[in-house]
């Protein structure tokens, strides 16, 4: 018995001391933000062996600043490599100096000259010459797809987090390979962790008709974190889709679990097309073991003059140097005048987003968030409440999602300036995943989508204060647990 107490007591030791070490780590050597990093501490003291496996899979940032870094200079060798072996991008060029030296040209709001500005500084090129169509459901939106892979005669470039196997999967990937058949060429990057269990011969037959695909970032173990979470679809320069809709039954709001599924979309016609194009260029390369994409004039051709939608397709992750999306936010936010409309799935803020709204109501401004009543994350809508009663007390109006699953990420400022894309409104995509938004500087698609916003409004039950104050106790146990490690989320 002696001897067993004795092994126990050194088992017991190297954990406290691998712990010990690991600690040291995290807070020596990551350079992590305070709170994640105090968080990271309690589940390592506290829960030794477990707290251990889950910080390599939710937290080991070991491999971050090489491979990402890396990519970041590729991706900055290929954008500047556009730039100027493109004959029209020289007179973009010039294009974006004018608009840093004349910036009251963009829109009259000084600060949505502001915002423009601070994407300008990130390399996100301002656009002109756009048309922009908006979708809220799957139906409408993957029926236009369709159609418009049908109309295909060069090329379909997509990128998806989420990619099922299921009917739309199905479908869209017959789609795909007709058109990979008839010498369309076709590439399609998908998550490696968000299609884990997508069978592997899912895509033979589109690669038999000469159609790519490839995965981002697949490992054999476990990790949640860098996660290629953008969406973007390019077809042959002309059309581009942008958004939150993944590929799957449920967003077509026929898988029983979630119910109606609402989201948004965009589809864009013009020279926003050329940033999505470099996204998904500089992306499929980097993830692409054959197949790579040589920049050519055949992906970024002449258009026509559209209505004019002011536009600026904004990229963010490990890869970037900036947090730009998550700043874009924090631009529109501060920036407001009149009214600031937010729809998310995850509210999981940092700091300053939630200093800025708070600030915003305080200030007389009408703030008004809606998140889903019917969460697929319990934990995460535990800790997003736990943020929303923080700014109930400032007076910011906070909403339920009724009618099935609200997924879409959104923000609207004074019917003047929108955001719509694929960062949710946390901490994972403003630091840890792959994100992409479109910053539309323009009243008419604005006010459209605050519409739509206020619509939504009838399908919300609102989150008051007498409500948020008679929740019962098990509710704030939860609430306070998930707000302590949510900065790890």
């Amino acid at each position: 018995m002696a001897d067993i107490l004795s092994a126990l007591g050194f088992i017991g030791v190297l954990v406290l001391v691998g712990n010990v070490i690991l600690a040291s780590l995290v807070v020596f050597f990551e350079r992590r933000n305070p709170a994640s990093t105090w968080a990271w501490l309690l589940v390592l003291f506290f829960v030794p062996i477990l707290g251990f496996v889950v910080y390599m899979v939710f937290g080991r940032n070991s491999k971050r600043e090489k491979t990402f870094r890396e990519k970041e200079r590729y991706d900055q060798g290929v954008y500047y490599n556009y730039l100027f072996h493109n004959v029209r991008s020289i007179e973009k060029i010039q294009e974006q100096k004018s608009i840093i030296a004349q910036r009251g040209r963009l829109v009259e709001a000084e600060y949505l000259t502001d915002l423009a500005y601070l994407h300008l500084n990130s390399g996100n090129w301002m656009t002109f010459n756009n048309k922009v169509e908006y979708f809220n459901n799957g139906k409408d939106k993957f029926e236009a797809l369709v159609q418009d892979i049908r109309r295909a005669k060069k090329f379909i470039h997509m990128e998806y987090y989420i990619w099922r196997g299921d009917r739309l999967g199905t479908r869209l990937v017959e789609e795909l390979t007709k058109k990979a058949a008839e010498g369309v060429e076709v590439r399609l990057l998908y998550d490696g962790m968000g299609n884990i269990r997508l069978p592997k011969y899912f895509f033979d037959k589109l690669h038999a008709a000469g159609g790519y695909t490839a995965a981002f970032l697949p490992r054999f173990m476990v990790r949640l974190n860098y996660r290629n979470h953008r969406k973007l679809c390019i077809i042959d320069g002309e059309v581009g889709y942008i958004g939150g809709f993944n590929v799957g039954d449920e967003y077509l709001g026929i898988v029983k679990r979630y119910g109606p599924w609402r989201d948004s979309h965009l589809r864009f016609q013009g020279d926003a097309l050329d940033q999505m194009q470099m996204r998904f260029i500089m992306d499929w390369n980097f993830t692409a073991k054959k197949g790579k994409i040589q920049l050519a004039e055949r992906y970024f051709p002449e258009r026509s003059q559209f209505e004019g939608v002011r536009t600026q397709i904004v990229s963010s992750g490990p890869d970037t140097q900036w947090k730009n999306v998550r700043n874009g936010y924090y631009k529109m936010i501060n920036e407001a005048e009149d009214h600031i409309y937010l729809t998310t799935p995850y509210f999981v803020p940092d700091d300053g987003i939630l200093e800025g709204l708070r600030v915003a109501a305080l200030s007389g401004l009408d703030v008004r968030i809606i998140i889903p009543g019917n969460p697929d994350h319990f934990f995460v809508y535990w800790a997003s409440m736990s943020y929303l009663g923080e700014l109930l007390e400032a007076g910011v109006r906070c909403y339920q999602y009724e009618k099935g699953f609200i997924h879409a990420k959104s923000l609207f400022i004074d019917g003047q300036v929108a955001s719509v894309g694929t960062a949710n409104m946390d901490i994972r995509s403003f630091a840890l995943n792959f994100e992409v938004n479109a910053f539309m500087f323009d009243e008419k698609i604005t006010e459209e989508l605050e519409a739509d916003f206020l619509r939504d409004l009838g399908n919300c039950i609102e989150i008051t204060k007498e409500w948020y104050h008679r929740r019962k106790w098990w509710f704030k146990v939860k609430e306070a647990i998930a707000r302590l490690v949510s900065p790890m989320l």
